[in-house]
């Protein structure tokens, strides 16, 4: 009697993996757009926007090391027009003795022969004397200078001759003295810091890890440029209103000088400009290293086609993984 046979209902399956689309050894063709990755020249393309930025906060510390510039040399020489254009303060002391005093002239005629100048200029070396508009002299510059005008004044008289000024200016001195010594420091300090950032901001389209110590580093720039135009400012503001104040009693005028103002504060204006850039290239704008891991994509019209960025070929493949863990899971 032959015995029955029993076939088994399950049956083994065997099947073979699907190739991932996502390999880079898949032929082109068969799994596109994912085969080809970015080529190192689409990858400047994508990160143009930040070259762009990193290019114009470098100009912008080129501008800024420029004015400081001409700030350092304002006063220097007065045989140059515009270096000698380009200081500070003025004082104007051709008509010391005002004209309501009888023989007023004779009496200021007898001050030049005495030695005084009708004008005398402050830059952030020296000072410049002259008569008229000419500028006669100029001292030799010298570190840490700070404008004396009373003992300038005595020194350019004969010998034994004096000049009366009001106490508050001469209170004021020690003041102008350690102000200026801050002010002349934070100068010197503010353009070689410029000329550094200048050449390190192009860097930052690197890496944004790179950008942030610019960051800080043009923060640094852009504090001491600021504070140095701050004490300038409130120095010479006061030093002129201190005389003018005192009209009643020494007939002295006063003027500050526009351009050096100009100067210095176009200077720290574009220094906070360049910081402000590069601390929003901290975030913003992707950086050749973000397109390179797949961190951020860049400009999508950079890219050729049949090329994806990295970070969609690393997010299709997050989610395709996540499809065969679900799949496997449901069987």
């Amino acid at each position: 009697m032959a015995l029955p046979s029993f076939v088994s209902t399950r049956r083994k399956i065997s099947e073979k993996p699907a190739a991932s689309p996502f390999s880079e050894s898949s032929p082109q063709g068969t799994t596109p757009p994912y085969a080809i990755p970015p080529s190192d020249s689409t990858i400047k393309r994508a990160t143009r926007t930040r070259l762009i930025f990193a290019l114009l906060t470098s100009f912008f510390f080129l501008i800024a090391l420029t004015f400081l510039i001409l700030v350092e040399v304002g006063n220097v020489s007065g045989h140059k027009p515009v270096v000698g254009s380009i200081w500070f303060l003025k004082l104007d002391l051709s008509h010391i003795i005002p004209q309501s005093v009888p023989n007023a002239v004779l009496i200021n005629s007898i001050a030049r022969t005495l030695g005084l100048h009708d004008f005398y200029q402050v830059g952030l070396w020296n000072f410049c004397e002259g008569y008229g508009i000419q500028i006669s002299e100029c001292s030799k510059p010298k570190n840490l200078y700070w404008f004396n005008p009373v003992e300038i004044i005595l020194n350019e008289l004969l010998a034994g001759a004096t000049i009366a000024l009001p106490n508050d200016i001469v209170t004021a001195l020690g003041l102008v003295r350690h102000a200026s010594h801050w002010m002349f420091a934070l100068f010197l300090i503010s353009a070689p810091l410029s000329f550094i950032c200048m050449l390190l901001t192009p860097l930052s389209v690197f890496s944004r890890w790179a950008t942030l110590p610019i960051a800080i580093l043009s923060f640094v720039c852009a504090l001491v440029t600021t504070a140095a135009c701050i004490i300038a400012t409130t120095l010479f503001v006061i030093f002129k209103n201190v005389i003018v104040s005192q009209g009643e009693d020494i007939n002295i005028g006063a003027e500050i000088g526009v351009k050096m103002f100009a100067f210095m504060w176009i200077a720290a204006g574009f220094s906070i400009f360049g910081w402000l850039v590069q601390m929003g290239m901290c975030c913003c704008c992707a950086s050749r290293r973000d397109v390179k891991k797949g961190k951020k994509v860049g400009r999508r019209s950079a890219y050729l086609d049949g090329e994806t960025p990295v970070r969609d070929r690393l997010v299709e493949k997050k989610e395709h993984g996540s499809r065969r863990m679900w799949r496997r899971k449901k069987a």
